[in-house]
């Protein structure tokens, strides 16, 4: 009962198999603190992003929920790298 209740609520929205590895990519790398590799995916995620854009393989409820994933994920990784981390030494 529930579940329909929820359903109603929740609009499911089809996932690109694409985009979510990528986005596990960047969590699974940014979990580990491997900041450069979760760069790396942010980056390919942006462009893989931008491509399905721009070739209308996205529905507007992808297009949506994916951007907001994008600029959630470069706010929360803006200078999240090795390259600016000081040394602890200093």
């Amino acid at each position: 009962m529930m579940n329909g209740i929820f359903n109603l609520f929740h609009k499911k929205i089809k996932k690109n198999k694409e985009l979510d590895a990528l986005i596990a990519g960047i969590v699974n790398n940014e979990s580990n603190n491997y900041k450069d590799a979760a760069q790396d995916y942010l980056k390919k995620f942006d462009a893989k992003f931008r491509e399905l854009c721009e070739t209308d393989a996205l529905t507007d409820e992808q297009k949506k929920y994916y951007g907001d994933i994008l600029v959630e994920t470069k706010e929360r990784l803006t200078g999240y790298t090795h390259k600016d981390q000081k040394p602890y030494w200093t």
